[in-house]
């Protein structure tokens, strides 16, 4: 069994403290045993939760000294996170990890998890409205704004309140495997993994309710993946110029179409490894990244590890030798 902390401090956001047993419980459905057990851990057993997101009182079972149980330890945001952490918080949170938990933090959470000093040295996240902030106090931490997560290994760190759903799935699918994860997420009526980073969501121009405009452009890209795709082939496509479809991406994605394609390259790809036996040259050609080189190249700049790591670590006993019928990335923004 899996125990998950969930740390709680006073004027815990209701929702971030919510999402871990939300997720956790709902792949415990998914896989028809109890595989996680989540305990939130209050200092005194008792907190209160922001007023600011509906405050109420709750008291649990455990407090601080659960962590030192605990497999993994998620750390939501809470009011009055730019203050010092209590140190009895910051000892037990630092014994944790001595203890080979895995530290995630949701949102602001990031700055009571950069108190501990245990991601100096490390690129982090949080909510982008306080990248600046948290790069400013812990200038040891390289702060990265635009992610929705990012994954260290033993320390995680996630975006601004929703992206909690996507940190915990994440988890899922490190722990149980992709096929699990998406029955997870589909029981919880969101995308497994969501495109674009926080970047869809910093202060872009309002679209003016042509939020799904791009949507057949968009679906014509993930079919045609394995082409050389280029700017004025997908311009062409969607009936507008080159600097109209940039213009457009930036307004409805956060990012440009050629950076789009290439996630979607890698989300098609990270498909392949997980639920297929096809060899690493077939996957680079079927995902329009054409030499396996490129393909292993662009492949570890966006998960981290290499294609064959990543298979040994994701892969389905059941795997077919054949791509699936269908495939490519979700295009919803969750």
């Amino acid at each position: 069994m899996t125990v998950v902390a969930v740390l709680a401090l006073e004027g815990v956001v209701p929702f971030e403290l919510s999402v871990p047993g939300q997720i956790f419980g709902t792949a415990n459905e998914s896989i028809g045993r109890t595989h996680y057990q989540v305990r939130v851990c209050a200092p005194g057993r008792r907190v209160a939760t922001s007023a600011e997101y509906g405050g109420f009182c709750l008291s649990t079972d455990w407090g601080l000294e659960a962590l030192a149980e605990a497999d993994t330890v998620v750390i939501p945001g809470h009011a009055g996170f730019l203050d010092d952490p209590p140190a009895a918080v910051v000892a037990a949170l630092r014994a944790a990890a001595g203890n080979g938990a895995r530290l995630a933090s949701v949102c602001v959470g990031a700055f009571t998890l950069a108190a501990t000093g245990l991601l100096d040295g490390h690129r982090a996240t949080t909510h982008w409205q306080y990248a600046a902030e948290l790069a400013g106090r812990h200038p040891a931490v390289d702060v990265d704004g635009r992610s929705l997560y990012i994954d260290n290994g033993p320390l995680i760190t996630s975006a601004g309140v929703a992206a909690a759903l996507d940190l915990c799935l994440h988890l899922v699918r490190r722990d149980l495997g992709s096929a699990l994860a998406a029955t997870t997420a589909r029981r919880a009526v969101m995308p497994l993994q969501r495109d674009g980073g926080q970047g869809q969501f910093i202060e872009h121009p309002d679209p003016g309710g042509r939020g799904t405009a791009l949507q057949p452009v968009l679906h014509w890209m993930e079919a045609h993946l394995h082409e050389q795709l280029t700017l004025g082939a997908i311009a062409r496509h969607g009936a507008t110029s080159v600097r109209s479809l940039n213009r457009h991406f930036r307004a409805q994605t956060g990012t440009t179409p050629l950076q789009w394609l290439l996630r979607a390259r890698v989300l098609r790809a990270q498909e392949l490894l997980e639920t297929t036996a096809v060899p690493i040259e077939r996957i680079a050609v079927e995902t329009g990244f054409g030499a396996p080189s490129t393909f292993r190249r662009h492949f570890a700049r966006h998960t981290g590890v290499s294609p064959q790591a990543y298979r040994a670590a994701f892969r389905s006993p059941h795997g077919s030798q054949d791509p699936p019928r269908t495939a490519g990335p979700d295009t919803g923004s969750g």
